[in-house]
């Protein structure tokens, strides 16, 4: 995937997930004139497919292998949504099937390929939180407590009140009456 962070509701990127992949990246790039670079994935690679002439990459080939065995042969487009487990219920709900994931895909965040009503195949991507910025921290709320009761009266800070918190708790006392 290129360096961009895509837009919500986006597609994000297209693979193609095949058994012998090295052979449909050469068809690409005699029938579209694609580049290709390498990515190593524990053991094999598989390939990211650049315009002609260099470029960012546009899509992926890759071996049915790996992480990749579930996925079907056909171009498979990745939506970019931002609550992957949340979608993933909603496409349940309106009868999809979750095909495979959620599944990890390093930095690039999680993702899952679902089939919707008609048939369609297509996988959803939640991307990592950008490692550059700092965790968003959600503070929680102070709350504001009452002061602790002890033998004497004690005023907010925890000192004694004298006499004067003796007369307040008193005339508490005789409003509730």
């Amino acid at each position: 995937m290129s360096g961009q962070k895509p837009k919500i509701g986006a597609i994000a990127w297209i693979d193609l997930t095949v058994a012998a992949a090295q052979e449909v990246r050469d068809f690409y790039q005699e029938v579209f004139g694609w580049t290709s670079g390498e990515v190593e994935m524990g053991g094999y690679s598989d390939y990211t497919m650049h315009p002609p002439g260099g470029g960012d990459p546009i899509a992926g080939v890759c071996h049915a292998r790996g992480p990749n065995t579930e996925l079907p042969a056909q171009w498979l487009i990745y939506v970019t949504v931002p609550d992957l487990d949340r979608s993933l219920a909603r496409c349940r709900a309106r009868g999809g099937t979750v095909l495979t994931g959620p599944k990890g895909m390093g930095s690039a965040g999680r993702y899952a390929v679902i089939r919707d009503p008609a048939g369609a195949v297509a996988a959803l991507i939640q991307p990592a939180s950008d490692p550059r910025k700092p965790a968003e921290r959600s503070r929680p709320k102070r709350r504001r407590t009452a002061p602790r009761r002890t033998g004497s009266a004690t005023t907010h800070r925890g000192r004694t009140a004298g006499r004067r918190g003796t007369r307040r708790k008193a005339a508490r006392g005789r409003r509730r009456r």
